[in-house]
């Protein structure tokens, strides 16, 4: 490998990258990044599933030895100790002699298959790029290693029975003693992509741009109609950015999957709502114009990765718009009886770009474009920063009012900057050249914060010439924004405004129109589009109509929206208790909330249910996230004939760190006033009426390797108050078992209760908050009666006099025997008042089905002695269970945000 130092730097080292390293173990930077998104499979492969890199040997030119190390924090990377220093505008040779094991590919897509097919990408020792410095970036499965371009010649070998496809040209090839060799050559290269396969997939296109090869096919389609697609393509990558440089260019359905076009298409084939040709197409555009981008532009492909990005989306939007003007996001569902009429089924197909850009925006988890990709959460990474890079240069384009302004700009970056390095500054300045419009704001306010777009229309004053328009800028920003005056629903005018920093007041011309609307093309990525209009006819011209519609729905601007959506509830006192479900949740979330939940209980032949209302203030580039405040009520039954209702207000303060969005710690303070009432066959020895003012901080800092949270509780009423502390601790070992710990400590600090009703549990508490999901809360006996929920005492066995009047202290240890099976023991110190402390123990088998989620406890010794050879062993067998499905939603979810 000869390097070139074309630096005005002189090199005494040199650095490597060895990406295929990066699987080696489990303390890689590969593998951290895998745990942050709650993926366990890179962990839990075995050795021969991993990948693995040995270096036999590294001589410089002359054949002399040099020394080599694995740098600390990123063993992926390989620093070179050189013995001659390599002084500007010389030269420098590496001999390596290396063996690789390539890992397996279901952990990225590259590597070797189940069928034992080779995918090959990032898996040579190369040199790490030098630009004022060495681009040192492990492998963290972003498909951004930073080469410079460099010529190649491999002479590859392999066996008969596979066959050959890669980017490179094949100059020569021959078959001898049951194996094959290919010579391949390349020149001005960046990444390199070689598929070994066991039968011929791939298909090669010859079209004016050179050669496509790609295995990105749809059997569906006619052979001519695919070809049309194919050139199709090809000619508006040539129109609209140039030559592509090299003969040949691989596009692969594997790349693809790790990078495929979000949203309804992909869906299971059967019941895609798109039509083939339009499936084909879009699918081929954004790999085919990902791979001409990042071939051909030497640009960081880490810290300036949306500039790639900007003008992938944009280029597909202008596809779509060119050759699918009418194409909706829902497809052939706009036409569907019963969809149709849903806001999303209108939509632009193009329209879903700023709509996945806002989706992170409304939850106060959007980032900055100029954030490095390595930086970002993964649907940042995957979907909203890439779709709000493009939607910025459509925003961008509309603004110059210059059909020719974006087009222009991008083909000449293309052709002025390709095969060489290039950054995100060339970018720039080309945009600022060729237009004589400020867009100032663009670099400084769209790039590189995350500062919101959000206009909405005060007042308006008619005369008979004019309208006087009072617009008010609720995030005081720099931002431009369009105001379009519409008649017959159609659109009359448009004018851009740049100089609206808080509220102003324009004159435009008054020729009898209907509406005024902000964005009416819905182009610039605004926070809140539902305040963007004013009607110019009636007196209560702006009343909304409600909308109700089933499950959810996109934001219609026009309407007052209500979802709902049929719900069923379940408890042993209840039954099944069919209902509801009301409230104003849209696809982008909303800081007011209702949600309210009736039902009827066919057991107890009344009604039931839940409801909330909440308020959330978000908060950018602080420590505190969000404050969110409302007040919440339930009422269902506890036992039979007896209801309890709970009113609960409360204050919720949520903290993160506002750097590090993919951080997994979160602090959370939380008040609240639990107010409860009881009907029917209350107890005694408790009062059927009170409150509990209730204050608790959460701290967590949890991933797939790693589980760890602790919180402290404080609780006041009338005739209590008690503090307590959970600490909650999981790894994940070297060896892939399971280690499990859990803390807690209880203390009364006044007790004049006359029962253990507000007492501390060993294994079942009270729940006298009602917080628990308990599916039997007042059995004592029954399958119900052995739910178990993990909290205070968190024993799994029933003890005699299980309760703690005074203090309470528990111990939970479980550690994996094998896979789900783990062994578990309590131990605990508990007190009542008058009596002397005892100390109390359990143990036993859990299977750890789904954690958290589904789970067996089998009791084998506690204080009862030896349980599993008493009577009645099945009734002691503990589980959870958990039957909400937005809880088990989240499982799949919670890498992504």
């Amino acid at each position: 490998m000869t390097f070139f130092n074309d630096s005005k730097d002189t090199l005494n080292q040199v650095y490597l990258n060895d990406w295929n390293y990066a699987f080696e173990n489990k303390n890689t930077p590969l593998a951290k990044r895998f745990g942050e998104e709650f993926d366990r499979s890179l962990h839990l492969a075995n050795d021969t599933q991993r990948g693995n890199t040995e270096i036999i040997t590294l001589s410089d030119r002359n054949y002399d030895y040099l020394s080599w190390k694995r740098l600390e924090e990123q063993p992926d990377i390989l620093r070179v100790q050189l013995l001659y220093p390599i002084y500007p505008g010389q030269s420098f040779q590496v001999n390596a002699t290396y063996q690789i094991l390539l890992p397996n590919a279901r952990f990225t897509k590259n590597g070797v298959t189940r069928s034992q097919e080779y995918l090959l990408r990032h898996w040579y020792l190369s040199y790490c790029n030098y630009q004022n410095g060495w681009k040192t970036y492990s492998n963290k499965d972003l498909d951004d290693l930073y080469l410079a371009y460099a010529d190649y010649k491999i002479n590859f070998i392999f066996p008969k029975g596979y066959f050959l496809y890669s980017d490179l040209n094949v100059t020569s090839s021959t078959d001898f003693n049951g194996v094959q060799q290919a010579l391949l050559e390349g020149k001005s290269r960046k990444d390199l992509q070689i598929h070994l396969l066991k039968r011929e997939r791939f298909i090669r296109y010859r079209t004016d741009n050179g050669t496509l090869v790609t295995d990105i096919i749809d059997r569906k389609l006619p052979e001519l109609k695919t070809i049309l697609v194919v050139d199709r393509i090809e000619q508006f990558l040539k129109e609209r950015l140039g030559q592509y440089p090299h003969e040949k260019i691989l596009v692969s359905e594997a790349s693809y999957r790790k990078n495929p076009v979000y949203g309804l298409n992909q869906l299971p084939s059967f019941i895609r709502p798109f039509p083939d040709e339009f499936q084909f197409d879009i699918s081929l555009l954004k790999s085919l114009s990902h791979q001409y981008l990042t071939n051909t532009l030497a640009i960081d492909p880490r810290k300036e990765r949306w500039v790639l990005d900007g003008i992938q989306t944009y280029l597909m939007m202008e596809y779509v718009d060119q050759y699918y003007p009418n194409m909706k996001l829902a497809g052939n569902l706009s036409k569907v009886w019963g969809v149709r009429s849903y806001h999303f089924s209108q939509m632009e197909f193009n329209e879903q770009y700023p709509f996945f850009a806002m989706y992170m925006a409304r939850r106060n988890n959007d980032q900055a474009l100029t954030t490095p990709s390595d930086s970002l959460v993964r649907f940042n990474e995957k979907i909203a920063n890439r779709y709000k890079a493009g939607v910025g240069l459509k925003y961008l384009d509309s603004y110059v009012q210059d059909s020719t302004y974006m087009p222009f700009s991008i083909k000449t970056f293309y052709e002025q900057f390709q095969l060489e390095n290039v950054s995100e500054r060339d970018f720039l300045s080309l945009l600022e050249r060729n237009t004589k419009k400020d867009i100032d704001w663009f670099q400084k306010d769209y790039l590189t914060t995350r500062k919101r777009i959000d206009y909405r229309i005060k007042k308006v004053v008619k005369t008979e010439d004019s309208l006087f328009v009072t617009l008010k800028n609720k995030e005081r920003n720099r931002f431009p924004i369009t105001l379009s005056t519409i008649k017959n629903d159609s659109l009359v005018n448009q004018y851009w405004l740049d100089s609206i920093q808080n509220i102003s007041t324009i004159a435009i011309p008054n020729n009898g129109e209907d509406k005024l609307v902000l964005n009416y093309d819905k182009i610039i990525p605004e926070f809140n589009q539902r305040d963007n209009w004013k009607s110019l006819k009636g007196f209560f011209f702006n009343n909304k109509p409600f909308k109700f519609k089933f499950f959810k729905d996109t934001e219609d601007p026009y309407y007052n929206q209500v979802f709902y959506v049929p719900t069923v509830d379940f408890n042993v006192y209840d039954g099944v208790a069919p209902g509801l479900r009301i409230n104003n949740k849209a696809l982008l979330s909303r800081n007011f909330l209702y949600d309210l939940r009736p039902a009827y209980s066919f057991k107890e032949k009344s009604m039931v249910g839940a409801g909330r209302l909440a308020y959330t203030h978000f908060f950018q580039d602080q420590n505190l996230n969000s404050i969110n405040y409302g007040i919440s009520g339930s009422t269902f039954h506890f036992a039979p004939n007896s209801r309890f209702y709970t009113i609960t207000p409360f204050l919720r303060f949520r903290f993160r760190d506002p750097v590090d969005f993919r951080s997994n710690k979160i602090q959370v303070l939380t008040f609240r006033n639990i107010n409860v009432a009881r009907s029917g066959n209350v107890p005694d020895d408790t009062d059927p009426d009170y409150s509990v003012l209730n204050a608790r901080y959460t701290f967590s800092n949890s991933d797939a390797i790693r589980w760890f949270n602790w919180n402290i509780d404080g609780q006041a009423a009338q005739n209590f108050s008690k503090l307590s502390f959970t600490l909650n601790y999981r790894k994940l070992m070297q060896d892939n078992r399971q280690f499990t710990f859990r803390f807690f400590a209880g203390k009364f600090l006044h007790n004049d209760t006359n029962s253990d009703f507000f007492s501390y549990a060993l294994d079942r508490p009270t729940d006298y908050l009602f917080d628990f999901n308990y599916l039997g809360r007042s059995e004592d006996s029954g399958i119900f009666s052995q739910q178990l929920i993990i909290a205070e005492g968190g024993f799994k066995s029933v003890l005699d006099d299980p309760f703690a009047n005074d203090f309470m202290l528990t111990t939970n240890y479980g550690y994996s025997i094998w896979r789900w099976v783990e062994a578990y023991a309590d131990l605990g110190l508990l007190r009542n008042e008058q009596e002397s402390t005892r100390f109390v123990y359990d143990s036993g088998i859990r299977l750890n089905l789904v954690q958290d989620y589904f789970e067996l406890y089998f009791p084998v010794y506690s204080n009862n002695g030896w349980e599993i050879a008493q009577p009645n062993y099945p009734e002691r067998i503990r589980f959870i269970v958990t039957l909400s499905p937005r809880t088990l939603f989240s499982l799949f979810t919670r890498k992504w945000f």
